[in-house]
């Protein structure tokens, strides 16, 4: 495994009880740094507290980042444990899988309240914050479906789609700051999230990736946690594929 420098930086990842989240919390661990867990799942924060076993270094607030108070009061828990540097906004679902004239208008919502307007909020309410910081750094979680669109995904992908237009929006209004502000576009990694698909959805995103399997979170955790390192410093604005050759562009 090679070794990112992440000594004396501490990285507040959402959605970080599990799958991806939790996965970029035990790299950025193993780098040296700390992170404090924002979930909304109170008993799976605990468990993921629990389960990375570095007292000290891991802190935990129970957040819907759905909600802008929510966020608000989730900043203000988490900054007295000491100044943050990067926010890895990882929390999201995917929906039902279903043809738009049949997708409920609910649900519909309930992806967008999570998978962009909670992105939105932490961008907007950590920003201050990280311009104070030597190197701050956001990464939001992207995916190829918000650069391919897949069928019966329409919510998912439209999502994604918009965390990909925050990010470089984001990227550039900062550029001249000490904050990098990067997604990454990963194709299918089997989390829980699968739990939310059909098995021919998830049949369908294999059958599109090249190299024949899903990622592991290993290898998302890799890539996010250097972009919370000071060496991803000439990089802003950009998009980061993850997708075992799917992506063309």
């Amino acid at each position: 495994m090679n070794q990112y420098d992440m000594k004396g930086r501490h990285a507040v990842i959402t959605g970080g009880a599990t799958g991806l989240g939790y996965a970029i919390a035990e790299r950025v661990l193993a780098s040296g740094g700390s992170v404090t867990l924002w979930d909304r799942d109170a008993a799976g924060l605990s468990k993921a507290a629990a389960s990375l076993n570095h007292p000290g270094a891991v802190h935990t607030v129970q957040v819907d980042v759905s909600q802008h108070a929510s966020v608000l009061a989730a900043k203000e828990a988490t900054l007295k444990n000491g100044p943050v540097d990067a926010v890895v906004n990882s929390a999201g679902i995917t929906g039902p899988n279903t043809p738009m004239s049949n997708y409920p208008v609910d649900a519909w919502q309930q992806v967008m309240d999570v998978n962009i307007q909670g992105v939105f909020y932490c961008c907007r309410e950590w920003t201050p914050h990280l311009k104070d910081r030597p190197a701050g750094r956001i990464v939001n979680i992207a995916s190829v479906a918000g650069k391919d669109g897949n069928p019966n995904a329409s919510a998912y992908s439209a999502s994604k789609a918009a965390v990909i237009g925050l990010t470089k929006s984001l990227g550039k209004e900062l550029a001249d700051t000490g904050v990098r502000v990067n997604c990454i576009t990963p194709a299918a990694v089997q989390t829980a999230m699968f739990d939310q698909m059909t098995p021919e959805h998830i049949a369908f995103m294999l059958g599109k990736i090249p190299m024949g399997r899903f990622g592991k979170v290993e290898e998302i955790a890799a890539m996010v946690t250097w972009l919370c390192t000071d060496d991803c410093s000439f990089s802003t604005g950009a998009v980061f594929d993850l997708s075992g050759g799917r992506s063309t562009y």
